[in-house]
C-alpha cells in the first residue's frame, strides 16, 4: 500500500473538521465463493461487509395475512396425498412438509406478512421446474415462486396455502463469457457469489442491494431490483440479455440468448422483468457484467440543509461525471437508529442530512484528483460542513455499512410502514417532513433516505406495534401525494401483495388492462403467484 500525498486543502479540514481523515487506496482482493471474510476491526460475521444485512431478529406473533387484511381465497385446488407423490416422484427428496421448515419460508424477512403454505418445493433444473408446474396446472394447484425471500413487500410469500416452489437449488453458474462479461446462470444463485465469482474474472455484477448476501439473481430480475449501482449501470431491463422461463402450464420458454443486439420481434424478456413471478418462473438469466473498476473511493458528508444536499448532487455530477457510480443520502433520523440499534459509530460531526459519494475508476490517481477538486469545492462553498473519505477496503465497507444498514436498524425500532417512491428529486424530501406533521405523536420516528442519484426515496414510518389507524393516516395519502408529483408507488421494490392495489396512482386505467390482458393469456387460470402486483378486479 502506498500512501498518496495529502491535498493542500486537507490540512485546514484536519483542523476544522477533527472527524475527516483518509486513508489510503487498495484494492479489494478476491475472494471467490467465500461467504465469510476477515477484517482489520475483527467483525466476522456475514453481516460485517457490506452487502449481507437481510438477518432481522424473529419477532413472534405474525399475523397470517388472510387476517390483517381484506383478502378471499380463491377458488383453487388443496394439496392432496396424491398431489406429495406425484411432486416426491419429480424430486425425490426434497418435498418439504416439516411445519418448522414451512415456517420460515411462510414468512417474509421483514416479518409482516405470513402465509399457510403446507408444502414447500425445490426443484434443481429448469425440466423439474416444468413437470411442477404442468402437474399444478392440471390439479388448479395456485403455486408461490420464492427466491431468497427478501422482498419489502410480501410477494415471495404466499397470502393463503399457495405451494412454495425455492429456487435455493437452482445455483449453478452455466457460463462466462471472459471476453465479453456475459454471465449465464441459473436463478437460484445468490446476488453476493456471483459478484464474487465474477471479480475473480476482472467484473462485477450490475446491481449491488444491502440484501445481496440472501437475494438471489432470479428474484432480482423478477422484480426488477435496483439498488446502488443503478446510477451508474441502470436498469436490469438494459443488462440482462436474456432469460429462461416456465410458464403456468409448464412450457419452458428459452430466450436465454447471450447477444447483446438481438432485433428479431419481440422482445419478450421484458415480459417478466418486474413481473414478480405472475407471469412465468424465471430459471435462467443471461446477464452483461461491467468490468470491475480498479480504484474505488467513498466520501461520508455532513450537509446543512437538504438544499445543500441537492446542490451538492449537482456539482458532484458536473465534477465526477463518469467516476460517480453512488449518491446515496440519509436524514439525522437514519444515523440516530445505526447508533441507537447498531452500535454504529457517526464518522463526521452531527448534521441535518448525510451524504454517500463513491467513485468507480480504471485510474486511481485521476479518480483521486478528481474527488478532492469536488471535495474542496463542495467545502469551500459551505455546502458540506463536515466528511471522511475511504479509499482502503475496511473504510470503504464501514461507510456503505452506515447507509445499507438502516433497514436493519429500523426493524429493531417497531413495526416498519415501509414506502419506496420516485420524486423529482427537487421534492424528494418534502413527503418526509409532510408526515411528520401529519402524523405527530402517532408515529414513533419518521425517516427518508434512499437514492437521491435516481429520485428513489425510502420513506419509512415505526411503531411499537401495527396499527390500522396509523394505516389509515397513511394510505392513501402517501399514494396520493405522490402521483400530483408525477412520481411512482413503487421505484425498485415492486408492488407484491402490500402495494398492488395501488398501481392506480402510477399506470393508467387502459395499461392496468392490458396488463391483466397479459396474466390472462400466459396464466388463464391465474395460478402463478395469486394476490400480487395486479389490484383485485370487480
Amino acid at each position: 500500500m502506498v500512501p498518496r500525498p495529502v491535498p493542500r486543502w486537507s490540512a485546514w479540514i484536519f483542523q476544522a473538521f477533527p472527524g475527516w481523515r483518509r486513508t489510503t487506496c487498495t484494492l479489494r482482493a478476491s475472494v471467490g465463493q467465500q461467504k465469510y471474510l476477515s477484517f482489520p476491526w475483527g467483525m466476522s460475521s456475514p453481516l460485517a461487509f457490506r452487502g449481507c444485512y437481510s438477518t432481522v431478529p424473529r419477532v413472534p406473533g405474525v399475523k397470517l395475512t388472510s387476517e390483517r387484511y381484506a383478502v378471499q381465497r380463491l377458488p383453487f385446488s388443496m394439496v392432496s396425498e396424491e398431489d406429495l407423490a406425484a411432486f416426491e416422484r419429480i424430486i425425490p427428496g426434497r418435498v418439504i412438509t416439516d411445519p418448522e421448515e414451512l415456517e420460515v419460508a411462510n414468512v417474509d424477512w421483514l416479518r409482516t406478512v405470513r402465509g399457510c403454505s403446507k408444502v414447500l418445493l425445490r426443484p434443481r433444473t429448469t425440466e423439474e421446474v416444468s413437470c411442477i408446474l404442468r402437474h399444478c396446472h392440471q390439479r388448479n394447484l395456485a403455486v408461490n415462486p420464492q427466491g431468497g425471500n427478501t422482498g419489502m413487500v410480501g410477494g415471495s410469500v404466499p397470502v393463503f396455502d399457495e405451494i412454495i416452489l425455492s429456487t435455493a437449488l437452482m445455483n449453478r453458474v452455466i457460463s462466462f463469457q471472459d471476453m465479453s462479461g456475459i454471465l449465464v446462470c441459473q436463478a437460484g444463485c445468490v446476488l453476493e457469489e456471483l459478484n464474487h465469482y465474477v471479480q475473480e474474472r476482472g467484473f462485477i455484477m450490475p446491481l449491488d442491494l444491502g440484501a445481496k448476501g440472501s437475494c438471489h439473481i432470479g428474484g432480482n430480475v423478477a422484480t426488477n431490483a435496483g439498488g446502488v449501482r443503478f446510477l451508474r449501470y441502470g436498469s436490469l431491463r438494459g443488462t440482462v440479455l436474456g432469460l429462461e422461463v416456465v410458464l403456468a402450464d409448464g412450457t419452458v420458454l428459452d430466450c436465454l440468448t447471450s447477444l447483446r443486439k438481438d432485433n428479431t420481434g419481440y422482445d419478450l424478456k421484458q415480459l417478466f422483468i418486474g413481473s414478480e413471478g405472475t407471469l412465468g418462473v424465471i430459471t435462467a438469466v443471461s446477464i452483461l457484467c461491467p468490468s470491475r473498476p480498479k480504484a474505488v473511493n467513498v466520501a461520508f458528508l455532513g450537509c446543512p440543509g437538504f438544499a445543500e444536499v441537492l446542490q451538492v448532487f449537482s456539482t458532484c455530477k458536473g465534477m465526477l461525471g463518469e467516476i460517480l457510480s453512488a449518491f446515496e443520502f440519509m436524514d439525522a433520523e437514519c444515523m440516530q437508529l445505526a447508533r441507537q440499534h447498531l452500535h454504529l459509530t457517526r464518522p463526521v460531526r452531527e448534521s441535518p442530512f448525510y451524504i454517500l459519494v463513491e467513485t468507480s475508476g480504471s485510474n486511481a490517481d485521476h479518480d483521486v484528483e478528481k474527488l478532492d477538486g469536488f471535495l474542496e469545492q463542495a467545502l469551500g462553498s459551505g455546502l458540506v460542513t463536515d466528511g471522511t473519505v475511504g479509499t482502503d477496503q475496511s473504510k470503504v465497507q464501514a461507510l456503505w455499512a452506515l447507509r445499507e444498514r438502516i433497514t436493519e436498524a429500523l426493524s429493531h425500532d417497531g413495526y416498519v410502514f415501509k414506502y419506496d417512491i420516485s420524486l423529482p428529486v427537487e421534492r424528494f424530501y418534502d413527503l418526509v417532513t409532510d408526515l411528520r406533521a401529519r402524523l405527530g405523536p402517532f408515529a414513533k420516528r419518521v425517516v427518508g433516505y434512499g437514492h437521491l442519484g435516481d429520485g428513489n426515496l425510502h420513506l419509512n414510518v415505526t411503531a411499537e406495534a401495527f396499527s390500522a389507524e396509523l394505516l389509515a393516516a397513511l394510505e392513501p395519502y402517501v399514494y396520493s401525494w405522490t402521483a400530483a408529483q408525477q412520481g411512482s408507488v413503487s421505484a425498485e421494490h415492486g408492488l407484491g401483495f402490500k402495494k398492488k392495489d395501488v398501481l392506480g396512482y402510477s399506470k393508467p386505467t387502459a395499461a392496468v388492462q392490458l396488463m391483466w390482458q397479459l396474466k390472462a393469456l400466459l396464466d388463464p387460470r391465474g395460478l402463478l403467484n395469486p394476490y400480487k402486483t395486479l389490484p383485485a378486479r370487480a
